[in-house]
């Protein structure tokens, strides 16, 4: 169903010049306004002009319990008037934190956790990183610097973060150091398997990969490897069942540390709270932030395990406290909303919806492979990939940026015309709503984003760029 709203007269007079905003064109921005949404309700949000978007990536892949949850107001309005804001360090905390910190180490997929706060996934994977460094040192292998990411994943905007993924416009344009950085090939089967390669091979080659690298680099200098279960930058590739055994073996040879980064796909997203445990992982330390929240709050989560946090009391034992903290961290208002996010998940089995519901979100991508665009669709519980590529032309592009341009962008653009907001990457459109969407709004989605592949391919026809008769 189409939602409606009332249009807003009242159009903000505010100019472009004093904003800078991330991942734009800053030329665009001085001169064009930008799009400006001043209201949301459940998966829809609106334009100051009234006119209704379904947000089919859940913003960044966070708005997880969709726009304007009522209970999620009230729970930092509650908090809000009892205790705004009072920091956790210095052995004072809030009672929100107390009572998040045990519900979620009774849920994290990490034995005997122990939980720092901070409030951004950059944050958390940076922290978690420095945190590590600390422990190292204190258990007599200061040496154990270096940490492993995937090419083209994505991990955060911080120094230390920006260094473990992405195209070079993430690290090499900012002068990121990389000392400390390895990376290792993406598990993005079929696309970037070999000619005649199955799935046992490609995993086994890039094992051994993994374990050249580690190799080379010196295995007593190597402290970790930091990975997604699935990463949506790099194009939403679920890896292989026999991908991350395999590369687990590795990492315990050579006692290297299995770092998961669930920023994105904690909280429901695969049908679990966490997507490590349909695969199976048994990662030595978790990073979460987005869907903690429902992202109505800045707040994340480092999820330690025992070993790793025996390091830490190593350090703290020689020092005397723990030095590190920060001022937001573990924010009241934050932790409260995320307390209610875990009753919500609870009272209306966010869960159990999400798994009711996937069926028919698979349905709804797989209705798009007759489209004469289409060549392929992913999928991993309530996320999608609908690979793209015009008529003729041979598919497989993949992910090395964040920087997107071609089919995938025009698809974006017609997309903001019908009413819908997709992720535009490499040879693919990306989607992720809101854990709480319907079938109806699944259904909605889906005729909103063949109208917009309808757009792009009716304007390249017109433009002599694709012969409709030949298409597919």
């Amino acid at each position: 169903m189409l939602q409606t709203a009332e249009s807003n007269d009242n159009k903000s007079n505010y100019h472009n010049d004093a904003v800078l905003l991330g991942f734009s064109d800053l030329k665009r921005l001085k001169s064009e306004r930008p799009l400006v949404f001043d209201r949301g309700k459940g998966i829809f949000i609106f334009d100051e002009t009234g006119k209704d978007y379904i947000e089919a990536v859940s913003c960044f892949y966070c708005v997880s319990l969709g726009f304007s949850d009522g209970e999620l107001v009230d729970a930092a309005t509650r908090q809000l008037r009892s205790l705004p804001m009072y920091s956790s360090a210095i052995h004072r905390t809030v009672p929100a934190v107390m009572e998040l910190s045990e519900r979620l180490a009774a849920l994290a997929p990490v034995k005997n956790p122990r939980i720092y706060f901070a409030t951004t996934g950059s944050e958390a994977n940076d922290y978690l990183i420095k945190f590590m460094w600390y422990g190292n040192g204190f258990a007599g292998e200061p040496q154990r610097r270096k940490m492993i990411s995937r090419k083209s994943s994505y991990h955060g905007s911080t120094i230390a973060t920006a260094a473990l993924g992405g195209g070079s416009e993430l690290h090499e344009s900012f002068g990121i150091p990389m000392g400390y950085s390895l990376q290792v090939s993406h598990p993005s089967f079929p696309n970037a398997a070999l000619p005649g390669e199955d799935e046992e091979a490609f995993t086994s080659r890039l094992a051994e990969e993994l374990e050249k690298v580690i190799l080379d680099a010196g295995p007593e200098t190597v402290g970790a490897m930091i990975a997604e279960p699935v990463s949506v930058s790099s194009g939403m590739f679920a890896p292989p069942a026999s991908y991350f055994p395999k590369i687990t073996s590795v990492l315990r040879k050579y006692g290297v540390q299995l770092f998961i980064d669930e920023v994105v796909t904690g909280f429901g997203r695969a049908g679990h709270m966490w997507a490590s445990e349909p695969m199976g992982l048994e990662p030595d330390c978790v990073t979460c932030a987005k869907g903690i929240s429902g992202a109505y709050m800045p707040i994340s989560g480092i999820i330690m395990g025992e070993e790793f946090n025996r390091r830490l009391d190593l350090g703290s034992q020689a020092q005397g406290w723990f030095a590190h903290g920060g001022t937001h961290h573990a924010h009241a208002v934050s932790a409260a909303v995320a307390v209610e996010v875990l009753n919500i998940f609870e009272r209306r089995d966010i869960l159990g919806h999400v798994r009711r519901v996937i069926p028919h979100w698979n349905r709804m991508l797989d209705g798009f492979l007759d489209h004469p665009l289409v060549v392929g669709t992913r999928k991993f519980g309530l996320l999608g990939a609908i690979e793209v590529a015009a008529p003729g032309e041979a598919r497989g592009a993949m992910a090395s940026s964040l920087k997107v341009g071609g089919l995938p962008k025009a698809v974006y653009e017609a997309g903001l015309e019908t009413g819908v907001i997709v992720r535009p990457l490499a040879g693919c459109l990306v989607l992720s709503p809101p854990l709480i969407i319907t079938e109806s709004e699944i259904d909605e989605l889906g005729r909103r984003l063949r109208s917009a592949c309808d757009r792009v391919l009716a304007d390249m026809s017109s433009r002599g760029k694709a012969e409709l008769a030949e298409a597919r």
